[in-house]
């Protein structure tokens, strides 16, 4: 099968996300302008360098979460995991803006060391991250899309104790989830190792 713009009928959805996949979930903290805190997942997210570490996170239309990045200029990433699925799945929800979403998951709240955004203190990991750039994106015509890309580079790492082994970060352990597509998601249950060619 091939196709451009338009999908055969015989396929009946759209297997884009299914097929660029696993993508880990960026669970998004972030500030209003009166200071009350959000939290959302996005899907479409990533780390994009190490010299500094920097992630990356694309909102399709400005929502809360890019338009609080980019006006405080700062948000935090926490590591969604298997135990926290559900409480996930409850802050991707559209509330209206002034809702707390940690609150509405019963969720309780990190304290940062170095930005004012709070992350999911139960989560084995997060990210506190200032934000570098916020831009909006256009197709290959130049036409601006209702799609906005956020940049931060992190500047504090938190990690539980407990999924630390041997100096370094339990993956396995932590069992992070990752989206797929249409309303399928994957689990992290095992690791194996490869070694890169010498030359």
């Amino acid at each position: 099968m091939h196709y451009g713009d338009t999908r055969p009928e015989t396929l009946k959805y759209n297997p884009f996300k299914a097929i660029v996949t696993p993508r880990p979930i960026g669970w998004i903290g972030t500030l209003d302008p009166g200071g009350q805190a959000n939290l959302a997942p996005y899907s479409f997210f990533n780390g994009i360098g190490s010299d500094p570490e920097m992630v990356m996170f694309s909102s399709e239309g400005a929502k809360h979460s890019a338009t609080y990045a980019r006006e405080r200029g700062e948000f935090t990433f926490s590591l969604a995991t298997e135990s926290l699925a559900p409480q996930m799945n409850i802050t991707s929800a559209p509330e209206p803006s002034g809702v707390n979403e940690f609150e509405l998951a019963d969720l309780e709240q990190g304290a940062p060391a170095v930005i004012r955004t709070p992350f999911v203190a139960a989560s084995p990991a997060a990210l506190e991250c200032v934000t570098l750039d916020v831009r909006q994106l256009s197709d290959r015509h130049g036409t601006l899309l209702d799609r906005f890309l956020v940049i931060g580079e992190v500047v504090q790492t938190h990690i539980r104790d407990e999924y630390i082994t041997d100096g370094r970060f339990d993956t396995v352990a932590a069992r992070p989830i990752a989206r797929m597509g249409y309303a399928d998601y994957a689990t992290v249950t095992e690791a194996w190792q490869m070694g890169r060619p010498a030359r």
